[in-house]
């Protein structure tokens, strides 16, 4: 099986993006990757050239969850942070991971919890090869 990227939590306040924070990027459309939006994304890795996410979304997905899955979509809670202005709660997309360019991260919204951001880890990793 190919490793994927290791995961780290080391967040730190400093205006780089590190592993354990809820960034701000832009997302490319699954169907359609020259269109996208700008949206947060919980970073779970980092290596030399990439970090890696899992976007988040404020809509709640309880309601369809089934549909969701039907369509290979899985989706679970992280609650609010300071990532949304509104504190709204937020759902984080688990079966799809990003790689994003460092230079592609907007800034920094707020860090997740360690027992929040295991949580998350733990059921990516169902979808996943995380390291």
């Amino acid at each position: 099986m190919r490793r994927g990227p290791r995961v780290t939590y080391a967040p730190h306040r400093d205006g780089r993006p590190d592993p354990g924070e809820v960034v701000w990027a832009w997302v490319p459309y699954e169907e359609d990757a020259s269109q996208g939006k700008d949206r947060p994304v919980l970073l779970v890795a980092a290596d030399r050239a990439h970090v890696y996410g899992l976007m988040l979304t404020s809509q709640d997905h309880d309601r369809d969850a089934a549909q969701e899955a039907r369509a290979g979509r899985h989706w679970m809670d992280v609650g609010s942070g300071g990532w949304d202005r509104e504190q709204r709660p937020s759902e984080v997309r688990l079966d799809r991971l990003l790689r994003l360019d460092p230079s592609a991260v907007r800034r920094e919204g707020a860090a997740l919890d360690r027992p929040r951001f295991d949580a998350v880890v733990a059921a990516a990793r169902q979808f996943h090869a995380l390291g």
